[in-house]
């Protein structure tokens, strides 16, 4: 499938050869134990923990879009975990962003930082870690630099192929979180990073209704590392799981091209109302990720933010929605929105929402939400 199109290469990811009287997309595999009798070696699969058909067909589907090796794990913090505690060790040196996920950042502060791992750490906001990363002192040293485009939630951009070249240079891997824009929007492998990280929980099965991750990487050792981990440690996705995101995959670029669309429709829509400030999606003009975001994605993501002048007004908006849902994830055929700074855990305003447009009509979506500021304003 390599030169076509994103929907063809979604629809057609993994699926085996076509077979007479068999389906296009085999169903999953329900074991723990697989009949094995001599040489484990020798056998495809010997024990559920170790292996499963189903992920073995995901994972092909992921790599073909990654242009890399996937492994598959049963959710996104598990796969950011494995690329963690197998790169970085005591002594080792980690460069990460400071506004990067808050369970990224968890893990960092509260697992390698008190175990020896010294952290670097500065935000993708304003540039700080790009320019950091190019002036070459922040990655002296460096064992893995970890990086977010477009972060969650400041929806900033980092130059992922000059931090890859500053950082390889210097004798540095690179891990870049892809969850926001997804392999069909943006290939970090090819751009040079080494690994790809992706919580397939969001945009990639898109239904809100499974807990999955995946790594893709561009050297198979690294690859076979992450899956001896995975065995080790348990990290493992089920079976029907795994089948029901191979199956989501033939809608994303379908998916995401309506989500785009309202995303783009809606955060227009809010630059000229009085009461929203702080309007911040790349596919706008003029955001500040816009010029590079054009470069380096091939399409701007679901995800917009913008603020209400304070937590009670927010707190007001959502309360007015009807067809937007208030959650906490994003990337799904459900429009959803939340007030991020409920959580204390980013540094934003008490005012922001940050909105994952579905899949709804535009015309829906946008009476919907200039509806509820409406009521939340009067």
């Amino acid at each position: 499938m390599t030169g076509r199109g994103p929907s063809t290469r979604a629809v057609h990811a993994g699926l085996p050869p076509g077979t007479e009287g068999e389906p296009f997309l085999p169903g999953p595999t329900f074991a723990a134990p697989f009949h094995l009798a001599g040489d484990p070696n020798r056998s495809p699969h010997v024990y559920g923990r170790y292996g499963n058909p189903t992920w073995t067909a995901y994972e092909r589907a992921l790599g073909e879009l990654e242009g890399g090796e996937a492994v598959l794990f049963g959710s996104g913090m598990a796969a950011a975990s494995a690329v963690l505690l197998t790169t970085v060790a005591p002594g080792d040196v980690l460069v990460v962003p400071s506004d990067a996920y808050m369970g990224l950042r968890g893990l960092v502060d509260s697992h390698l930082h008190p175990r020896g791992v010294e952290v670097r750490a500065l935000p993708t906001a304003g540039g700080a870690l790009e320019r950091a990363c190019l002036d070459g002192a922040t990655l002296d040293g460096a064992t893995l630099v970890w990086l977010e485009s477009p972060t969650n939630p400041g929806l900033d951009v980092i130059d992922v192929a000059a931090v890859a070249d500053a950082a390889h240079a210097r004798g540095a891997l690179v891990a870049v979180d892809d969850t926001l824009a997804t392999p069909l929007l943006q290939r970090p492998l090819e751009l040079g990073a080494d690994y790809s990280v992706t919580s397939d929980t969001k945009a990639m099965t898109g239904h809100a209704d499974l807990v999955l991750g995946h790594v893709a990487a561009r050297d198979p050792a690294r690859a076979q590392t992450l899956r001896e981990w995975r065995t080790l440690a348990g990290a493992i996705a089920g079976p029907f799981e795994a089948w029901l995101a191979h199956r989501s995959l033939s809608t994303l670029a379908l998916r995401l091209a309506r989500q785009q669309e309202n995303a783009l429709a809606l955060a227009t829509a809010l630059l000229g109302r009085p009461e929203v400030s702080d309007v911040r999606y790349p596919g706008l003009p003029d955001d500040p990720a816009h010029r590079l975001a054009t470069r380096q994605m091939a399409g701007f993501g679901p995800v917009l933010t913008f603020a209400l002048p304070d937590g009670a007004r927010a707190e007001r908006f959502l309360a007015e929605l009807r067809i937007v849902a208030e959650a906490t994830s994003f990337g799904g055929v459900h429009s959803t929105a939340e007030r991020r700074g409920r959580w204390g855990g980013d540094e934003v305003p008490e005012g922001l929402i940050r909105f994952s447009a579905g899949c709804e009509d535009p015309e829906d979506l946008l009476a919907d939400v200039l509806g509820a500021l409406e009521a939340a304003s009067g």
